[in-house]
């Protein structure tokens, strides 16, 4: 088996004859960097960290690089025609008088109501749909990568607060090893401000010793991916909750 260290891209062989019924982990000899090895980590079951340079940067020059798309809105809500930009602007400065009173006294570092959250969704295409409409009508400014090169020139061109992987999410590239590559890449600054959330068929929703194994902040059961609004909204209350006073501290706004 060929793992990959995620922090400097070492190769590290090991004997299949010897590898490990569960998960475990390896430092990395080159880096000191821990390195999650075994069957319980879907993101290394398929052995897709041993990949080279990222599909953003192997590109030919001549070819001009493209984000994902944004979900549609009309495809979220059929029923309701499209508003006008001057519509938009009133029914948003509306709201926004509305919350002037009720947010006096609130903490300064809360998210502001009208502020959507920016989701990445990496998914095999039968979930896009399914995923992308509950988010869009749930706020949230849903991006749906086709591929993994959308995946990261999204990542890499936009300020996101959620990115949603499945190990699926395009297998014939390895897509889950290069998402995952990125966002260990971060600097704990960036990483701190963003909410990484891995959809799983195996492994149980909320489960926070799952989470801590395979390095993300929040693990959903495909099988409760109907109730994922309600999901993110406990997880990132929580997670709002835990860094509080360290955003105080730096000033910044609530996930």
């Amino acid at each position: 088996m060929i793992v990959v260290c995620p922090s400097c891209s070492t190769r590290l062989q090991i004997d299949n004859a010897k590898s490990p019924s569960r998960a475990i982990t390896v430092r990395c000899p080159k880096c000191n960097n821990v390195v999650n090895v075994g069957a319980n980590n879907p993101l290394l079951g398929q052995g897709a960290l041993a990949v080279g340079g990222s599909p953003s940067t192997d590109r030919p020059r001549y070819e001009h690089p493209t984000s994902a798309p944004t979900f549609p809105l009309s495809a979220a809500s059929p029923s309701v025609s499209a508003a006008s930009p001057a519509e938009d602007a009133v029914r948003l400065l509306m709201e926004l008088l509305g919350k002037v009173q009720s947010n006096v006294g609130d903490d300064i570092n809360s998210r502001p109501p009208w502020k959507k959250r920016k989701a990445l969704l990496c998914t095999s295409e039968k979930l896009r749909e399914q995923i992308g409409r509950s988010l869009t009508e749930d706020s949230y400014h849903v991006f749906v990568a086709e591929d993994t090169r959308q995946a990261i020139e999204t990542m890499r061109a936009n300020q996101l607060d959620v990115v949603l992987l499945e190990p699926e999410f395009d297998a014939a590239e390895q897509g889950a090893a290069f998402v995952v590559r990125e966002i260990n890449m971060l600097r704990p600054t960036q990483r701190r401000r963003l909410f990484f959330v891995l959809l799983s068929s195996s492994l149980r929703t909320m489960d926070a010793h799952s989470a801590f194994l395979n390095n993300v902040n929040a693990v959903v059961n495909l099988s409760d991916v109907s109730d994922l609004s309600r999901i993110l909204e406990v997880s990132l209350r929580e997670y709002n909750d835990l860094y509080r006073e360290f955003n105080v501290a730096l000033n910044l706004p609530a996930l």
